[in-house]
């Protein structure tokens, strides 16, 4: 259904056409689909009705189904991208049921009066096979891979809608049936969320409508819950994955369409799993498979940093020395061999004809209707997809040092598998377990609001009935929590102010990053950079006493303070591969008076 959503445009601008949905009888997805068409405010037509009355034209994205009862010219497209998939119970073996005479052509006769295909190759194998239905085949192109392509350009603004930064977004693709990558690998998404460093990386999850319809929504959440704790983003089924696809940067996937599509973005391709018995051997999704790195089981696992790289000839163990966690490293071997390239020229061996998929389709669907089209048509652009509903509150911090001003650091979800040097929590934000537990508290100051009693509509002041100065949150925070060795309030995405254990309030200030060619100015989230100081102040007291400093807040040691001796300090905190400048020094009165 999705599929003809992507090719209605051709009729935009035409009062002269209208349209009405039907459900072919006999899909084990009939309920889910009934519910997408509703959502679309689209009009349906019971199947008795449809079958009963004549139409001008009628569009399917699939053969299957008692398709010859209804009455009018009939026009085929697609249901997924390059014909690689095939199922062994249904059909002919080995073909896809796209280009299966034994849907084409069911009495000796074609179904179709039309029928779209994206690339000439698939029309010399329907030829071969099918060539009463090949007569009335053209190649006119993928109307959905023309939306890709025509969204390119705000592929900026969709990152920034996700909230992506300069993080390496992954796409995670999963078709649907017994062989995807979800039924196969179900904890691979979990795996990838959890032990990929936060900066570094964000996660989205592209899932085929018919396997979010086979587990249902609330199902689907609650068995990728550990996932979506962790920042996961979960793509809706229409436009929104395609959105995703767009702003990505790899892909991750089995043998469904998505991954092709990104190949066709020229986005580098890992496979997680190749589809078994479905994969149709010499289709291009096979061959980009066959051609693309692979992503080994062993990172399913819940603790894959307790486990060896299996080593040998064909599987040599990954340079850990530019990752943070096992994870990270087999991901990043897999990008350094995935070939750009590759993935392209598997692409065009099953998309044609891009930037012309409009037209042609209009041509075509207007021929059958008997009229001439208004305007010329174009694909719609995608749609801004929605930001991350869920991000974590809480962080496992690994910290490494190189002497005293160096400090890299790896922020992991926290979970009961995540381990760490030390645990950075948001107050307001993360559980009270981790609350309770934490090292490093933090929060972040709120915008101005209306007071709370203020009429509704009223603006003129923006200043909420009670607030905390950053002094008086700090101060109570640390004795609040006694586990708690550093608090600190985020005052912007470049300021902070810090109060340690010993009660001395320190200002930090982090400078923004450039990309490599320096046409990007990069921020970091502040928060990472009060772990390398939290980390750094933990090391001086260590350093001077042998231990935690355990002063109360406010108090003052009876020796030599080690913080205050340090300062001004200038540190460079390593986050998601960039270095960040940082400054601490006492913090002024003025900083420390500063509304949260």
């Amino acid at each position: 259904m999705y599929r003809l959503l992507d090719v209605l445009p051709v009729f935009d601008g035409d009062e002269r056409v209208a349209t009405q949905f039907t459900l072919v009888p006999g899909s084990d997805f009939a309920t889910d689909a009934l519910a997408a068409i509703e959502r679309t405010r689209a009009r349906t037509v019971p199947w008795p009705e449809a079958a009963r009355h004549p139409y001008d034209l009628i569009l399917t994205a699939s053969p299957k189904g008692e398709l010859t009862r209804l009455r009018g010219p009939l026009a085929l497209f697609p249901h997924g991208a390059g014909f690689g998939k095939a199922f062994p119970d249904e059909g002919t073996a080995a073909r896809a049921s796209g280009l299966d005479p034994a849907f084409l052509q069911p009495d000796g006769h074609a179904l179709a009066d039309f029928h779209a295909l994206a690339h000439p190759s698939q029309l010399r194998e329907l030829t071969a096979h099918s060539p009463v239905a090949a007569r009335n085949a053209a190649v006119v192109g993928d109307p959905t891979l023309e939306r890709l392509l025509a969204s390119r350009s705000h592929r900026d603004r969709y990152r920034a809608a996700l909230r992506t930064g300069a993080r390496t977004l992954i796409a995670l693709c999963s078709t649907w049936g017994p062989e995807s990558l979800l039924r196969r690998r179900p904890g691979l998404p979990a795996a990838l969320a959890r032990h990929l460093p936060y900066d570094a990386y964000q996660l989205a999850l592209l899932v085929h409508p018919n396997e979010r319809c086979r587990t249902t929504e609330p199902d689907l959440a609650r068995h990728l819950a550990p996932a979506l704790d962790a920042g996961m983003l979960l793509a809706e089924p229409h436009a929104e994955w395609a959105s995703l696809l767009v702003a990505a940067d790899c892909v991750i996937g089995d043998h469904g369409s998505a991954a092709l599509y990104g190949a066709a973005l020229g986005r580098p391709v890992i496979g997680a799993y190749d589809g078994g018995a479905e994969l149709l051997s010499g289709s291009p999704m096979a061959e980009l498979l066959a051609h693309s790195p692979h992503l080994p089981h062993f990172v399913d696992l819940p603790h894959p940093s307790d486990l060896p790289h299996p080593s040998g000839p064909d599987t040599p163990a990954p340079d850990t020395s530019d990752s943070d966690t096992p994870v990270e490293a087999v991901l990043h071997d897999a990008l350094t061999t995935a070939s750009t390239a590759v993935a392209r020229s598997c692409a065009d061996a099953a998309f044609a004809r891009r930037g012309q998929a409009m037209e042609l389709l209009a041509a075509e669907l207007y021929r059958l209707l008997a009229l001439t089209p208004r305007v010329r048509p174009a694909a719609r652009t995608l749609p801004e997809p929605a930001p991350p509903d869920r991000t974590p509150g809480a962080f496992a911090v690994r910290v490494r040092r190189t002497g005293t001003a160096l400090l890299r650091v790896a922020r992991l979800p926290a979970g009961t598998d995540a381990r760490g040097d030390h645990l950075a929590a948001e107050h307001g934000t993360a559980p009270e377990r981790h609350v309770q537990s934490a090292a490093l508290l933090y929060r972040r100051a709120t915008p101005p609001q209306a007071p709370p009693h203020a009429p509704s509509g009223q603006h003129r002041t923006a200043v909420p009935e009670c607030r905390w100065t950053v002094a008086g949150w700090t101060a109570q925070t640390l004795e609040h929590y006694p586990g708690c060795d550093t608090a600190a309030a985020i005052l912007s995405h470049q300021h902070c102010v810090v109060r340690a254990r010993s009660g001395l309030l320190l200002s930090v200030r982090v400078d923004p990053a450039t990309d490599a060619h320096g046409r990007r100015v990069i921020h970091v989230d502040p928060a990472a950079a009060l772990s390398a100081v939290h980390a750094w102040l933990s090391g001086l007291t260590r350093a001077a006493t042998g231990k935690a400093s355990r002063t109360p807040p406010g108090g003052r040691r009876s020796g030599h303070d080690p913080v205050a001796a340090a300062l001004p300090a200038n540190l460079t905190c390593l986050v998601g591969g960039r270095a960040f400048r940082t400054r601490v020094v006492r913090a002024s009165s003025q900083d420390t008076a500063q509304p949260l």
